[in-house]
Order: structure tokens, then sequence, then C-alpha cells
């Protein structure tokens, strides 16, 4: 398999930031597996895990991810100092908020940011993000991967015919340039994660999320419920307004069925 991603303009470009390791593979695993088995050492500090293909690509809750080769900007920034255990829950939403500045600063587009951890282009899921760590008392270091739909491939090529590509909206867009726009917006975003609740208020506010319709189902629950998001509650929660009531979800035991706007 051979790749045309250009790792040395990308090196030049992010030399300055504090993501400054690319680590590029043209196949692998996964880039967050990658990652995880250096969490703690000196040399993954500030790493970017890059892939041209995953074979075993997954997101949150073990659902898999899959992205052909070429089509998709797939990798894992590793924090570059620890993380409070306490905050761990503000990563993916510190990581949207980077990712919506990226493309918005690179392409011009307005992503949309869906509870917990997706952004949809046109209401259909153009990136996903799934954060690991490596928790050691008190603290955490912490990888976050992202993967990114950026060149829809031709028809008849297996592609989710439900996902948004970048490309849907703006071409051409070269996955370099992407990548190189939202590590800098994750540089730029670093001294939030200090600050769990600047994190929580940033990302309502770029969400639009009070009055959004949701559909949810909880683990242990027959059937899916309609709730409208109301804010986000303790370590990430979603709060909706359900049949006139508060209902917390928590990160951990729900998936949201689709976006309705």
């Amino acid at each position: 398999m051979h790749s045309l991603f250009d790792e040395e303009g990308v090196r030049r470009q992010l030399g300055s930031t504090r993501f400054p390791h690319l680590r590029f593979v043209v196949e692998t695993d996964s880039t967050n597996d990658d990652a995880s088995s250096e969490l703690g050492t000196d040399a993954a500090a500030g790493a970017l895990f890059v892939a041209d293909y995953q074979r075993h690509g997954r997101g949150r809750r073990g659902r898999r991810w899959v992205a052909l080769p070429g089509s998709a900007l797939l990798f894992t920034a590793v924090l570059p100092e620890p993380l409070a255990t306490s905050g761990l829950w503000t990563v993916p939403f510190w990581c949207a908020l980077a990712v919506a500045d990226g493309v918005r600063d690179v392409a011009g587009l307005a992503l949309e940011l869906q509870w917990p951890n997706d952004l949809l282009l046109g209401g259909r899921k153009v990136c996903g993000i799934l954060s690991t760590s490596r928790v050691v008392g008190e603290s955490a270091w912490v990888a976050c991967g992202v993967g990114i739909n950026v060149a829809r491939p031709n028809a008849g090529m297996g592609a989710d015919p439900d996902a948004a590509f970048l490309s849907d909206a703006k071409q051409p867009l070269a996955r370099e340039d992407v990548l190189i726009a939202v590590v800098r917006a994750l540089d730029a975003r670093l001294p939030m994660l200090r600050e769990p609740s600047a994190v929580s208020q940033a990302w309502e506010s770029t969400a639009k999320l009070a009055g959004t319709p949701y559909h949810i189902l909880v683990d242990g629950e027959l059937s899916p419920f309609e709730g409208r998001a109301l804010r986000l509650g303790a370590e990430g929660a979603l709060v909706v307004e359900v049949g006139g009531r508060e209902r917390e979800v928590t990160l951990g035991d729900a998936r949201v069925l689709r976006h309705r706007s």
C-alpha cells in the first residue's frame, strides 16, 4: 500500500507547536493502540500517531470506524503533559472544539458538535473522537484519537453512504492541511484543559446545545426517548428535558441514535 502523505511538510509546519513529533505509518491496527502502548513515556509526550489506514479502527463503545485508504485523516494526539484524573472527561469535548476550529480555519466550514463525541456536516457524521489514558494516582497521560472523513471515495468503493466528507462541501482539500490546522487548534486550546468548566461552557456555546433535540437509547432500556438538551452536567453528562422533567444521561450509559435539527 502506498501513501502520498507529505510527512516532511507536516513536520515543518508543526515544529513550533507542542505536538511536534509526527509518527506516520501507512497501515496500522489502530493509532489509539499505538499511542496507548507508549503513554507515560517521555518519547510519547506531544506525539502525533498518524495512519493512512487502520485495520481495526474503532469508535465509542467499541463500534468499528471504517475508512478507506486515503479518504480520512486518522490520528491520535498525545497530550504533552499529564492531566488531572478528575478532568479526563473534558478531553473529547476539548478536542471537538479544536477540530471545529481547525476545519473552519482550513476549509471555511462550520461543523456541528453532537454530544458526546461526534462532529457533523449537514447533519451527517464527519468526525468521531475517542480518547484513551493511562492513570497514575491523581494524574493521567492522555491521548485523543480523531477520525475525520476528508475525501469521499468513488462510488462503489464501500464508503458508508450515511457519512459526510469534507469534500462534499469543499474541494480540493488535503489531509495534511486539515491535520496542520487541527493540531494548531489543539495547541492553542491546551490551556483550557486546566479549567474543566471552561471546556464545558465553550462546548455548550459552540454546539448551541440549549434546546437541541436528541434521540437517545440508554443501556438496559428497550426503547429510545426524545429529549431536549438543556446543558452539560457533571463529568460531561447530558441534561435533557423529557416530558417537562430534567433527566441526566451519563457519558457511558447511552447512545445518540440520530441528530435532528
